[in-house]
């Protein structure tokens, strides 16, 4: 395995486009992930406006690629609630495939729902469920 360092930085969005949950790792380039994100959340609004569009109620959740940098690439994925979920990965890492990809963010929308499940969690509030976490933890292993 050749040494490289892995970006990894799965964030979730309200459809008001307020952070509930930001991880990051490697955390000194956290400022450039969280710009990054949010500039991501424009074409986000882009892809799901142009879907909306073309599809009434039949459209992919996955987004796909939304846009590569120099340094990373940005997936996006849109929930039928409209909760954004965006994974910024480093684009030197060639072993992740987007069957992959769309994995993780199926993974991310099963963790959501059963955060949102909860009874003793409000709505809006940040994620501090530690089985999401964990769910995020695991992923940030497996692309590493």
């Amino acid at each position: 395995m050749l040494p490289f360092t892995v970006y990894f930085s799965p964030d979730v969005f309200f459809p008001q486009n307020y952070p509930l949950y930001i991880r990051s790792v490697p955390s000194q380039n956290e400022l450039k992930f969280h710009y990054t994100v949010h500039t991501s959340l424009d074409v986000v609004e882009e892809k799901v406006s142009a879907v909306g569009k073309s599809l009434a109620d039949q459209r992919e959740l996955y987004l796909g690629l939304l846009y590569p940098t120099e340094d990373y690439k940005v997936y996006g994925y849109v929930t039928n609630s409209k909760v954004k979920f965006v994974i910024v990965v480093d684009s030197s890492n060639t072993s992740l495939r987007d069957n992959e990809i769309r994995s993780m963010f199926r993974k991310l929308h099963n963790s959501f729902t059963d955060v949102m499940c909860n009874p003793f969690y409000n709505p809006g509030d940040p994620i501090l469920s530690k089985a999401f976490n964990g769910i995020v933890s695991g992923m940030m292993v497996q692309t590493s």
